[in-house]
């Protein structure tokens, strides 16, 4: 089998801009990533997807996150709050710490989903945002530890918030590092 083009390749849908973690304690790692710069961190509790599916089936996932800035790499750190199926919850059961995902802000959900399909990957997870705002797809790469990719379609408010916490991060005195609690 040939390589595909990189035209065709999802490493053409865009740069990787996000390294998510779900930690055992996120309160450690909210304060570790504090420590070392990053931030402020902006938490969003509770989020409900809709359309949620794990490995193809629905899922209810109730969980929390921390969006922060670390240079330009933007950092996320996911608390899971039920034991719904998920990733999250399959990953700390398998015993792992450390990078759980990569994220790649797509223009089409439609076209990275045949893109990913294409190339041999399996969507492991998935979900719209609510009020159509956007969709978004977890997938398996098919390789070892640490290869699953998130693709995520955000309206033009999700391009400008993200930006307003890059912003935050570059003129940030270290005051205020967590803001939504």
């Amino acid at each position: 089998m040939s390589a595909p083009k990189p035209a065709d390749s999802v490493a053409a849908l865009g740069p990787i801009m996000q390294l998510s973690y779900c930690p055992r304690d996120y309160d450690a790692a909210l304060a570790h990533w504090i420590s070392l710069g990053a931030g402020p961190f902006f938490e969003n509790h509770h989020v409900k997807l809709e359309n949620v599916k794990f490995r193809g089936q629905p899922s209810d996932i109730d969980f929390s996150m921390a969006l922060g800035y670390y240079g330009d790499i933007q950092i996320e750190l996911i608390r899971q709050h039920n034991d719904a199926p998920s990733m999250y919850t399959e990953w700390l059961a398998e015993g792992r710490e450390g990078v759980q995902h990569l994220c790649v802000l797509v223009d089409d959900i439609a076209e990275t989903r045949r893109r990913v399909a294409a190339q041999g990957g399996t969507v492991l997870q998935e979900g719209t945002l609510p009020g159509g705002m956007g969709a978004v797809i977890y997938v398996d790469t098919g390789g070892g530890p640490g290869t699953v990719i998130e693709y995520l379609e955000i309206g033009e408010a999700g391009h400008q918030g993200f930006a307003m916490m890059r912003e935050a991060h570059r003129n940030w005195d270290g005051s205020d590092p967590i803001r939504g609690r």
